[in-house]
């Protein structure tokens, strides 16, 4: 009977002890039924650095820091909207608004940016990008983040004199590096499809 207690007590206390783990992790950035302790609240806070960081690097046009932030076999990929409610899932046979398949695609892109070959930016449009609700998916490993985040960002067009705020949500996947977090995927679900003037890598 007392050893019946004992682990009726026992119990009671790891339940209790699990509840305030993840209500502690809900509230410090985790979905549901994913526990953050010390360790994973720190690679945490690291990844939302990074998504905070890719933001600027673009505002500030310092496109070798954001190209550094991704690894060289990533995949960025903004999808297509198949219906009001479901999106397309497979960027080879289906329309996307952006897919590059590595960091070269990436790499090419700036450069096209860069040397004014690309009639879209020049002169190349102001951007503001702003990130919040990022959550984790799973638990956070010393190794790996699956981060979601909402998005917006601010665009203007300097020769047309206008302006357009594009949103949405973002899944990120991010694998450690030779110490370094690094983007391995990264997909983007654009909520407001409706593209004014032109959708670029720096829009989102």
């Amino acid at each position: 009977m007392e050893r019946q207690e004992t682990a009726l007590k026992s119990e009671r206390q790891e339940t209790a002890l699990k509840s305030e783990r993840q209500e502690i992790a809900l509230k410090t950035g985790a979905a549901e039924n994913v526990v953050i302790g010390a360790a994973e609240q720190a690679w945490l806070d690291q990844g939302v650095d990074l998504l905070k960081r890719e933001g600027m690097y673009l505002d500030l046009r310092r496109w070798d820091d954001w190209l550094s932030l991704f690894h060289e076999e990533c995949e960025f990929w903004a999808p297509m909207w198949r219906s009001e409610d479901e999106m397309n899932d497979d960027p080879h046979m289906e329309l996307s608004h952006l897919y590059y398949g590595n960091r070269k695609g990436l790499a090419d892109r700036i450069i096209r940016i860069r040397g004014g070959r690309s009639p879209a930016t020049s002169p190349m449009p102001r951007t503001s990008h702003l990130v919040g609700n990022v959550v984790a998916l799973d638990t956070p490993a010393e190794n790996r983040l699956r981060l979601h985040s909402s998005w917006t960002t601010q665009v203007f067009f300097p020769r047309q004199k206008l302006q357009h705020a594009y949103f949405g949500i973002s899944e990120h996947l991010l694998e450690r590096v030779d110490g370094q977090w690094r983007i391995m995927k990264k997909r983007v679900a654009l909520q407001n499809d409706y593209i004014p003037s032109m959708l670029d890598v720096y829009c989102i």
